[in-house]
């Protein structure tokens, strides 16, 4: 792994136009805003509407994610897709586009057996030569991964898992399963970091990231000198941020909350619908009071 994946990863939002074009300039100014708060991004994932898209639509977005990001922090780019073989198709752009690693939700919609969840995974493993992680989101895949079916992958050369289940104790069952040091574990929120972190994970792809990533960072840095009592104290003011964000739609709400922080950050595509005043002014409020614009 040319980058090593650790600390703070945003789910990287998608910038749109009014018309549900791609924004490019919307694009590049949410990763300028954020760069100096983190370290990698996640895009094309739940927060980047990948599912939204077209699987030509998230090559385009891809190119200009690792174009603007340009080796500063690693990109891994989500490549989930409903069949094995759009996702394959979309890992391999991802990796010839230059991206340092490539994460996939299971396939959705249908549900799926063990044998097929680790027979779709094995062959977009083999498709890339760059680090491949499982993301494991039940909720929206309809398909969970069991620490049997997770420990089968890692001795096949998974790197790691995104796991957004919210679910501690299955998250820690996953450390025990896995017989594989190498293997990487990240938690797929802000809610639960600070437990996953000292219970060993190495990285915590969190929402608020994209939005409000300071506070973000600085308990990043009380993690990584195991300050626990002090990070504890950022990890309650993170959760009251998350409470504000999820005045409504969580999606719709970050594009909101970034242009109250003055950036061009572009509309959520349809379905989705951009907040209305009064919310926006809510939410501002909201903000107002934690402090944290």
């Amino acid at each position: 792994m040319s980058k090593e994946i650790k600390g703070i990863i945003p789910p990287l939002l998608t910038s749109f136009d009014k018309n549900g074009n791609i924004y490019k300039k919307g694009q590049r100014e949410i990763i300028e805003f954020i760069l100096p708060y983190i370290d990698g991004v996640y895009p094309c994932g739940t927060y980047g509407s990948g599912p939204l898209m077209s699987s030509d639509e998230r090559k385009t977005v891809a190119e200009i994610i690792i174009e603007q990001i340009n080796g500063r922090v690693p990109v891994i780019i989500h490549v989930g897709a409903a069949s094995t073989r759009e996702t394959v198709e979309l890992a391999k752009h991802a990796a010839k586009a230059g991206a340092d690693a490539v994460g996939a939700i299971a396939p959705y919609y249908y549900s799926y057996n063990e044998k097929e969840l680790l027979n779709h995974y094995k062959i977009l493993i083999d498709s890339v030569n760059i680090p491949v992680f499982l993301y494991n989101n039940p909720h929206t895949s309809g398909n969970s991964i069991s620490p049997g079916v997770l420990n089968e992958l890692a001795k096949y050369n998974l790197a790691g898992i995104k796991d957004s289940a919210f679910d501690l104790v299955n998250f820690y069952l996953y450390q025990i399963e896995v017989d594989n040091p190498n293997f990487k574990f990240i938690i797929g929120t802000e809610a639960i970091a600070m437990a996953s972190f000292m219970s060993g994970a190495k990285a915590a792809i969190c929402g608020v990231a994209n939005v409000i990533p300071e506070p973000l960072h600085k308990f990043w840095e009380l993690v990584q000198r195991k300050e626990w009592e002090e990070a504890q104290k950022f990890q309650m003011e993170i959760l009251k941020i998350r409470k504000v964000m999820k005045m409504g739609s969580t999606l719709t709400n970050c594009y909101a909350i970034l242009k109250i922080r003055g950036i061009d950050s572009g509309w959520p595509r349809m379905p989705y619908l951009p907040v209305d005043d009064m919310l926006q002014n809510k939410i501002k409020a909201e903000l107002l009071k934690l402090n944290v614009i």
